[in-house]
């Protein structure tokens, strides 16, 4: 006798355990390949009904709608549209999480309206109990118009009645739980007209999704010179398309609130324990404050040691190079140009792994997620949504790829005001800056005890970066007149315990990656410094040796100091020299000296060349001297009255330009690029920068 094979497509969202059903229902009974032409995984499977009747079990990728947007979600709506597709499904089953039951039912509403008989999976129903949820499921199947299996893929109960059901197939509703016409019932109706015998959503969903779905036949009215039908533009088709997802959720909402109960009172796990804690409208704030101020207590305490190690190498290895090789050009472009340069830069790896190590930690542990969903409360009040929090704190790393993440911003003025704001964020290219010369002016020292006053200043910056970023985006909210809606969706997801492996992965990719990015940046403009510190134009720079000791004939100086003089005034009179003389009255007001400005200027291709540049300046201007670390050669820069250049007033007047401008060419290049227009990056550049003069120039006269 022969065996019907009833074929069964398993669908779900990621992460609702539709793999651990599909190898509950098949067993060992599976087959694995490649869809024809692609290289999406295909999974079948095998599972006996009845001796009559076997199930083909198609394990179809993860997705979370019929919205296209990668390859895998194509595959699942070219299978579910394709009715003469040899895996064509007789019943679909949708799995779902019993705790994200809302976001799964997106899915679950859409293939209804396949017209396919679709059974509905509850997973995960062993956490209902200390998850504070109770179904009523008699309601549900009555709303949602299917029947539902409550399982455990964990503990495997529930299996046998998914078998149950599809036993039964032929008795499953296959009609739609709502009708997706209405979003606009005279687009529809035109639509029907010209297409009458296709489903309606299965045309929608041909019109507006970019996979291939072959050729549907037009079956146009007996007088087609009365009717013609034209599909709508692709921005009023987007519209359209978050009317539907706006009905769906609306219709979800309500059929949830009759059969589905999360009273969060009675829930007993840890994570809800956790999150009333990590979420809560006062305490969360404060936790999250008090994470802030232990990792950069962290950055400044745990760094130091490896930090001076590093510096004294550097500075130990130019003194070995310009003593054991002979004197001359190249020598001096290999201890005053790239090791001088390099060491600007290579001194900062243990502040920025450590950096890395705690952002990494706060997002495999779950914490991360929190964090957004606390701080959506506030971003909705300065015009920014919730998600705009994802890229204001990975900005914290680099403002480059922050910004591209704003791609995940439905809101075209919310993901632009998010854009604009993210470099205020402190950067990890802002770092090396910060330590330098908080390391200079902030004395190391406790308060009350307990904190250090350098990292309680790193954090400080850090705050103030963020604060800009918000009250800039309150009033870039209240400038720009751009209408727009946001939905604000996020995915809480368990907490554990991070896993080693991954964290070490990567803090170890993005460090190297910052390594050797600004490694590359920072060793080619160290030559280029080097050579235009150590040439100039005219006879000031090639007779500087004779101008100065014709200055000198009646000053007792020694060798050192002579050489020392000289070399200072070639660099006064250098390439370098002129462009920094040229701008130094520009920004004398901001208590910094024609050096300083050098800095300034080369750091626009990259904010942590400002340590390497001043590191190459430093070493060329001193031919006289021993070679010191970085550090203590900027504590040592003098005026030519004898004042030190480096002082709290110039330190704070630096660290805050350096927190407000728009120092990198790169974040300019790619802000181009997402909003498609110079208009943007230069609005960026002028603004930011305009703020941090003034910003700097008050501090300093403040201060002075």
């Amino acid at each position: 006798m022969s065996v019907e094979m009833l074929k069964v497509a398993l669908i779900g969202n990621p992460n609702t355990g539709k793999t651990s059903v599909f190898n509950h229902l098949t067993g060992l009974n599976q087959q694995v390949g490649n869809y024809p032409g692609i290289t999406v995984e295909k999974k079948i499977g095998y599972c006996k009904l009845t001796r009559h009747r076997k199930a083909k079990i198609i394990d179809l990728p993860g997705t979370y709608s019929l919205n296209a947007s990668s390859l895998d979600e194509s595959v699942v709506i070219e299978l579910l549209m394709n009715k003469n597709g040899d895996d064509f499904p007789d019943v679909a089953i949708v799995v779902s999480d019993v705790e994200n039951l809302k976001r799964n039912l997106l899915l679950f509403t859409q293939i209804k309206e396949l017209e396919i008989p679709t059974i509905l999976v509850i997973n995960m129903s062993d956490r209902m109990k200390r998850k504070g949820i109770s179904i009523d499921i008699p309601v549900l199947e009555k709303e949602l118009n299917t029947k539902i299996a409550l399982v455990s893929s964990r503990t495997k109960n529930g299996i046998d009645s998914i078998k149950t059901l599809l036993q039964d197939y032929k008795n499953i509703s296959s009609e739609a739980c709502l009708d997706t016409s209405l979003i606009d019932v005279t687009y529809f109706d035109r639509l029907k007209k010209a297409f009458p015998n296709q489903s309606l959503y299965k045309l929608w969903l041909v019109i507006t999704q970019d996979v291939n779905f072959g050729k549907i036949d037009k079956k146009p009215m007996k007088d087609e010179t009365s009717f013609s039908f034209a599909t709508k533009s692709n921005s009023e088709l987007k519209r359209l398309q978050q009317k539907e997802t706006i009905a769906r959720y609306k219709f979800i909402n309500d059929t949830l609130k009759k059969g589905y109960v999360v009273d969060k009172s009675k829930a007993t796990d840890l994570r809800s324990v956790l999150d009333k804690v990590l979420t809560h409208k006062v305490f969360g704030y404060v936790i999250f404050f008090g994470v802030l101020l232990l990792i950069f207590q962290a950055i400044f305490d745990w760094s130091s040691v490896p930090m001076d190690f590093i510096d004294s190498s550097f500075a130990s290895l130019g003194d070995w190079v310009r003593h054991t090789l002979p004197g001359g050009v190249f020598t001096d472009l290999l201890v005053d140009g790239i090791i001088a340069g390099l060491g600007g830069i290579v001194i900062f790896i243990p502040q920025i792994a450590f950096l890395f190590l705690f952002i990494s930690v706060l997002e495999e542990s779950g914490y991360m997620s929190r964090v957004v969903f606390l701080m959506d409360r506030i971003m909705r009040r300065f015009g920014l949504s919730g998600k705009s929090v994802v890229p204001l704190i990975s900005g914290t790393a680099c403002a480059i790829p922050a910004i591209m993440a704003t791609r995940n911003i439905e809101s075209w003025k919310e993901r632009l005001i998010t854009i604009l704001v993210t470099p205020f964020t402190t950067c990890s290219a802002r770092l090396p800056v910060y330590a330098i010369l908080i390391a200079l002016v902030i004395p190391d020292q406790r308060i009350l005890g307990v904190f250090n006053a350098q990292g309680l200043t790193l954090m400080f910056l850090y705050l103030l970066g963020f604060a800009a970023a918000i009250i800039s985006a309150y009033i870039l909210n209240k400038v720009l007149k751009i209408k727009s809606k946001s939905y604000f969706v996020v995915e809480m997801p368990n907490y554990k315990l991070p896993m080693f492996k991954n964290v070490f992965i990567n803090v170890f990719e993005k460090t190297k990656a910052f390594l050797i990015d600004a490694g590359k940046i920072i060793l080619a403009i160290s030559i280029v410094l080097w050579f235009l510190a150590s040439y100039g134009p005219g006879k000031e720079f090639s007779d500087a040796e004779n101008i100065v000791k014709s200055e000198v004939v009646n000053q007792e100086l020694s060798t050192l100091e002579l050489d020392d003089k000289i070399a200072s005034y070639k660099l006064e009179h250098s390439y370098i020299g002129i462009v920094g003389k040229t701008i130094e009255p520009v920004i004398k007001p901001l208590g910094y000296d024609w050096k300083i400005g050098i800095a300034l200027v080369t750091s626009f291709a990259a904010r942590e060349v400002f340590v390497g540049t001043l590191a190459t300046i430093y070493s060329v201007g001193s031919a006289g001297e021993e070679e010191g670390t970085i550090k203590q050669k900027m504590a040592a820069e003098v005026y030519p009255n004898g004042e030190k250049i480096f002082t709290l007033a110039s330190g704070i007047s630096l660290l805050l330009f350096y927190a407000f401008a728009m120092q990198c060419m790169a974040t300019l290049a790619i802000v181009k690029k997402e909003t498609n227009s110079w208009k943007w990056p230069m609005i960026q550049l002028f603004g930011m920068t305009a703020i941090a003069y003034v910003v700097a120039l008050i501090s300093f006269q403040f201060l002075k």
